[in-house]
């Protein structure tokens, strides 16, 4: 196969996960919002801690506050918004580019979008929902894993587009 098939093939194949990535941000935050009080359950249960069991050395953690708990909902959503729509002008800026040079120079709004996507399946998800607020013991609102999963997805293509176009043979 010649080097400039495999580049197209490692191009498309980096446009379309993007793009699909970018689908998935903005399908989880349209159904957010168009169906709230889902999602917004298990953020009330992990906030107030009410479905691990009772331990009074951490329960001081607890957030029962309504309106904090919608406030950090609506972060979520928001963060989990911009990771889609950066994605996504990533990933047809890299579509538009494909056979050009601009294509490197293209992935700057989906690396940026991965980075802020990265940052909420490790920070909001794993650290503070899965440790802080200990939703680890949890069997009920345990999303421990399917942040995981989205942390190493999410983690995985950053590094396929941090891979350059030149290192084909």
């Amino acid at each position: 196969m010649k080097a400039e098939q495999m580049k197209l093939i490692t191009r498309l194949g980096q446009t379309g996960l993007t793009l699909t990535l970018a689908l998935y941000f903005v399908v989880v935050a349209f159904e957010n919002i168009s169906d709230y009080q889902t999602n917004f359950k298990f953020v009330k249960h992990v906030l107030s801690m009410d479905s691990i069991p009772l331990d009074s050395n951490v329960q001081w953690r607890a957030i029962k506050s309504t309106s904090i708990q919608h406030l950090t909902y609506c972060l979520i959503i928001g963060w989990e918004a911009l990771a889609g729509l950066l994605c996504t002008v990533g990933g047809v800026r890299m579509a538009i580019h494909m056979k050009s040079r601009g294509f490197q120079v293209a992935k700057r709004e989906a690396l940026a979008g991965l980075w802020i996507g990265i940052l909420l399946w490790s920070f909001a998800f794993i650290t503070i929902a899965g440790e802080w607020f200990m939703m680890w013991e949890s069997i009920t609102w345990n999303g421990e894993q399917a942040a995981l999963r989205m942390f190493i997805l999410n983690g995985f293509l950053m590094l396929l587009l941090y891979l350059p176009d030149d290192e084909h043979p």
